[in-house]
């Protein structure tokens, strides 16, 4: 129940830190196995410890931060083979999800993914690769949604905001190709070919360790030096009230 003393505003400050403070970890503005300094997070943020220790309990169980007994929190290491686990779960994750849109998903639906995939291949990039990113994340999730299960949808977006950081790296080499096997993906579930889709969708979302590995190197680097993508969204913290 909400407090009739601005129970509701508490609710949305708690909510507004989680989500500053899940930025920052998607992002890694907080250094891969760095220690967080509760009462300086809290003072930069401008909030009490409660929410900020609310909202860093929650990061913990969704796999965005770790914490460790009597130490405190910590910002997750970058770890090729949890990245691995990651893409091969996702994989998973959107083998199962076309399989149902196959089945359930509306021509209107359908027809409507692709003219997304048309529109987004005419779509000015920038060199950051930020916007690819943003279009790539939202297909997939309309992917999910055509399913209509909103099951896998919740999945799919944990899994990807656990994978922003990486994914954002791989995309700046991947620009060439993600539209245009988008669109074969739409191509084929049009048809309800499952089995294809199953297959494109595979090939699509596949890497191998190896590549992982190689993709974790240049995130280090990107990391220790500007990391341009925390930059560019905004996420080095202000002072302000949340």
């Amino acid at each position: 129940m909400l407090s009739p003393k601005g129970g509701v505003r508490t609710s949305r400050s708690a909510d507004s830190v989680y989500e500053r403070v899940k930025s920052m970890a998607i992002t890694y503005s907080i250094r891969p196995g760095e220690r967080i300094n509760e009462v300086e997070l809290a003072r930069r943020l401008n909030v009490s410890r409660t929410p900020l220790r609310e909202a860093l309990n929650r990061l913990v169980t969704e796999g965005f931060l770790t914490a460790q007994l009597n130490k405190g929190f910590f910002a997750r290491r970058l770890d090729a083979k949890e990245v691995f686990d990651l893409y091969e779960f996702r994989g998973a994750v959107e083998a199962a999800v076309v399989v149902l849109a196959c089945e359930r998903a509306t021509a209107e639906e359908l027809k409507a993914l692709e003219e997304f995939v048309l529109a987004s291949k005419d779509a000015k990039e920038d060199l950051l690769a930020t916007s690819l990113l943003k279009l790539d994340e939202e297909f997939h999730e309309r992917l999910a949604r055509a399913s209509h299960n909103g099951e896998f949808l919740r999945e799919l977006q944990s899994i990807n905001a656990r994978i922003h950081f990486v994914r954002w790296v791989d995309m700046q080499s991947r620009r060439p190709y993600t539209q245009n096997e988008h669109l074969q993906i739409v191509k084929a579930l049009r048809k309800r070919d499952s089995s294809r889709t199953v297959q494109l969708v595979r090939e699509h979302i596949g890497r191998r360790l190896d590549q992982i590995a190689d993709g974790i190197r240049a995130g280090f680097a990107e990391i220790y030096t500007s990391n341009t993508l925390a930059s560019q969204l905004g996420e080095v913290i202000q002072d302000g009230p949340v």
